[in-house]
């Protein structure tokens, strides 16, 4: 046999040694002869003369594959359909393009989910810059309006502000992408490419840096940038110079954003957005609703801003002791618009964070709940991952089944069926399945009637999606060389195969398929038997020093542990999206305390001392930060069923149950109000010292 250099030093041999290799419930040995010429990178594989691996692997007239060479003078079309008629069921033939597309299809849905992670993070990103940008406009207001009138035109003024927002956007979005870079190398060097999730098995992934999807990512992060500044510099534009020069107009210059209509049609059509179906099997409509109800919230801010802070509420606590929440009340009472803005990235942060830790939090529970049911036994035995090498044959079966201390032993084979030429194969489970799967979910058939004489099989969430199978349908499906007809009795959950799995009862399997081999063994011990003393038994088996035993407890902690690993990237995401917020706070807030100096200062003349102006920046923090906290709660909880009854129904074909970390999710919400008013106050100290006693005289 000959490997790819990679393979090789996995493995640690060289050219002459000796490889062991699995073989059914035994081992073989090959010589290793050659590693493979122009096989670079990180792929693993070997390759043996046919004949060799039919002997030694017991395949003896058995192939997997063919690969066919057309003749020139034949037409492709034409040698298609002639063989495809004389196929026997179950197999199939096809292009090698769309044999490409079928294996790309395995992690297209987990890596566009993944990419369009990142456009959630510019719209978040988006937000910030609008904060940050209306907030600098309200403050340099003045200014703006002195170069409107020493003859600058409002094209003018708003080209240098869009100038001004895309220069930073450039920055920022390189400083993104040296960021990403390094994050992308570390995570591929720690967890691997697919995050953990054990989708890419056999080679060692490297960062491919391709300019021009750098360039597309530096684009999209120059027009958030725009996109962002776009509302508050045309605004300012737009404001005549006389209006924006009176004292006291800092409100009046978000007028343009206190409007209800547009933040109501973002909402409508995001809401619209949900009818549509997948495009391409992926939930693009889904994500376009996320985007606008995201936008429609912060849209709205300035409306309910002034609903809440004029309620009763609020008036009782502005007539409660204390100079300090007297005026910050007042001050938000009369500028909701303008101290509302700086929770926009707040909104934004808190919806994306709260709402991915639901899911995230749904997701996990659904899974430990899920290898619960799909793990009732105590040990499971197995030879290898692989259903064609490794395998229990018929001796080992009776030896596993005569191991002392185990009270039942259920076998379970694994195949796969080619349902669909365009879509990957369907596994095929046989194991004892009288009844429906415990991991069952909505109706199943009743045979009470005897209506029904076919045999029953348990399909997957999946087949409902791909195959548009329903409850007591009639399908045939290719098992034994031969078409079978059979009933589906229900829908079980599958969260390890999205692209279909069907249940048949093993002794059935075996009577149409001629095939006594497993795959997979679950041991039920008997009372009072201990699971150490058990293993130790099995590996005193023949073939005990192939036989891979794990307890059920620690299958479901290595599941559990890959499922963490896996949503690693998520809680990172979660985490930028709440130093966004926290950062947008800060800023916001230091631009408006720059453009409050002589309010400042007045109220210090009056006799407020710098621990009450600390107070008083506080307070406003608190109330507008937890404003943006409420609003971005409930749109949490809106996006995480948008994700969990939408975007994982189409993107993997699976559901799962509601689980909301409430605990989890007040700590978070206090965390971050806490974190946002330290941010505001020390972003503010500047406007609590000398110059805003000093800023004062400019009015004497």
């Amino acid at each position: 046999m000959a490997l790819t250099p990679a393979a090789a030093q996995a493995l640690g041999v060289a050219v002459g040694d000796r490889l062991r290799l699995v073989s059914g419930s035994e081992t073989v040995e090959l010589n290793v002869i050659a590693l493979l010429p122009g096989v670079g990178g990180s792929q693993q594989l070997a390759v043996a003369d046919i004949a060799t691996v039919q002997s030694r692997f017991h395949r003896l007239g058995r192939l997997s594959r063919l690969d066919l060479i057309f003749a020139p003078d034949q037409s492709a079309s034409a040698v298609l359909a002639a063989i495809a008629g004389v196929l026997p069921a179950g197999v199939a033939i096809a292009p090698v393009d769309e044999v490409e597309a079928r294996a790309e299809r395995l992690s297209r849905a987990y890596r566009v989910n993944l990419t369009l992670l990142a456009p959630m993070a510019l719209v978040t990103g988006a937000f910030l810059v609008f904060s940050v940008q209306a907030a600098s406009i309200v403050r340099r207001r003045s200014e703006l309006a002195f170069l409107r009138a020493l003859g600058m035109t409002r094209r003018e003024l708003l080209g240098g502000l869009l100038t001004e927002a895309a220069t930073v956007g450039i920055v920022g979005s390189l400083l993104g992408l040296a960021a990403g870079l390094a994050l992308a190398a570390l995570a591929l060097h720690v967890i691997g490419g697919d995050l953990g999730a054990g989708f890419f098995r056999g080679g060692t992934p490297t960062l491919v840096i391709e300019p021009l999807q750098l360039g597309i990512q530096l684009l999209l992060g120059v027009a958030a940038a725009l996109a962002g500044a776009w509302l508050p510099a045309r605004e300012a534009a737009s404001t005549p110079p006389a209006l924006a020069l009176k004292a006291g107009d800092d409100e009046r210059a978000l007028t343009l954003l206190d409007r209800k209509a547009p933040g109501l049609i973002c909402l409508g059509v995001g809401s619209s957005a949900l009818l549509l179906p997948p495009i391409a099997d992926l939930p693009l409509g889904a994500y376009a609703a996320i985007a606008l109800w995201l936008a429609g919230s912060v849209l709205l801010l300035p409306q309910l801003a002034r609903s809440l802070f004029a309620s009763r509420l609020f008036a009782r606590v502005a007539a409660s002791r204390g100079p300090a929440r007297r005026l910050a009340i007042a001050q938000l009472r009369g500028a909701p618009g303008l101290t509302s803005i700086g929770t926009a990235g707040v909104v934004a942060a808190t919806a994306v964070a709260a709402a991915m830790a639901i899911m995230v939090g749904s997701f996990r529970h659904s899974v430990d709940q899920w290898l619960a049911a799909v793990l009732p036994a105590e040990l499971y035995v197995r030879v290898s991952r692989g259903a064609e090498a490794g395998f229990l044959d018929v001796p080992t079966q009776r030896a596993l089944t005569n191991v002392p201390g185990v009270a039942r032993v259920d076998f379970i084979r694994q195949s796969s069926l080619l349902l669909k030429a365009d879509l990957p194969p369907v596994a095929l489970i046989a194991r004892p399945q009288k009844t429906a799967p415990a991991s069952l979910v909505g109706g199943q058939v009743t045979d009470d009637s005897g209506k029904y004489d076919l045999p029953v099989i348990w399909a997957s969430e999946a087949m409902a999606d791909l195959y548009g199978w329903r409850v007591a349908q009639r399908v045939t499906l290719p098992i034994g060389g031969k078409a079978q007809d059979f009933l589906v009795g229900g829908f079980w959950r599958d969260y390890s195969r999205s692209f279909g799995a069907i249940i048949i009862d093993l002794d059935q399997y075996r009577h149409l398929a001629n095939d006594e081999l497993a795959n997979d063994a679950a041991l039920h011990l008997a009372s009072g038997e201990q699971a150490a003393e058990v293993m130790e038994r099995l590996r005193q088996l023949p073939a005990g020093d192939v036989l891979d035993v794990a307890d059920a407890s620690e299958i479901r902690g290595k599941s559990l542990a890959i499922f963490d690993r896996t949503f690693a990237l998520t809680y990172a995401l979660e985490a930028a999206a709440v130093l966004i917020g926290l950062a947008g706070i800060a800023a916001s807030f230091s631009a408006m305390a720059a453009g409050r100096l002589r309010e400042f200062g007045m109220l210090a003349h009056f006799g407020l001392t710098h621990r009450d102006l600390r107070r008083l920046i506080g307070i406003e923090a608190a109330i507008t930060t937890g404003l943006g906290i409420g609003v971005g709660m409930l749109l949490a909880f809106a996006i995480a069923l948008v994700l969990i009854h939408i975007v994982n129904r189409q993107s993997f074909h699976w559901s799962m149950d509601l689980q909301i970390p409430w605990l989890a999710l007040a700590g978070f919400g206090l965390s971050m109000q806490l974190a946002a008013v330290i941010a505001a106050i020390g972003a503010a100290r500047q406007a609590l010292g000398s110059r805003a006693i000093r800023a004062v005289r400019e009015d004497w």
